[in-house]
């Protein structure tokens, strides 16, 4: 990554609680994966290590993608959109990115009877999470 991460932070604006959310989109296909938040923290390491980072509003701390199911992202591109108040990571997904075993958090859609699911598990959840 050649980014200046200083330069990355100064150009993001972080909401009141600190957090900017942050989508992640497969860098080779366009598929949007995921959302999640991120904080200054999470921003820095990402941008140094290359590995994706968020932070964690349930656990209250930083969330290393893939730590505990193995199913990293490793960071392509990062971009900022106008406002500079969402980050885009372009992304290589290692499995799935949902932790319902989905390959996109994405995975429903509306009908007429409601929401259905589009998509089917890849790995299921008691398998990513032993």
């Amino acid at each position: 990554m050649s980014i200046d991460p200083q330069m990355a932070l100064d150009a993001i604006t972080f909401n009141e609680d600190g957090l900017v959310p942050a989508i992640a989109q497969q860098h080779d296909s366009g598929e949007v994966l995921m959302m999640a938040w991120m904080d200054r923290a999470a921003v820095l390491e990402t941008l140094q290590s290359g590995r994706v980072c968020y932070y964690s509003r349930s656990r209250r701390g930083l969330w290393r993608k893939g730590e505990q199911s193995g199913q990293i992202q490793t960071l392509r591109h990062f971009r900022i959109d106008c406002d500079g108040d969402t980050v885009l990571l372009l992304v290589d997904q290692a499995g799935v990115a949902c932790h319902t075993g989905h390959r996109s958090c994405f995975y429903r859609e509306e009908a007429a009877s409601g929401f259905h699911e589009i998509a089917s598990v890849l790995i299921p959840p008691e398998d990513l999470y032993r």
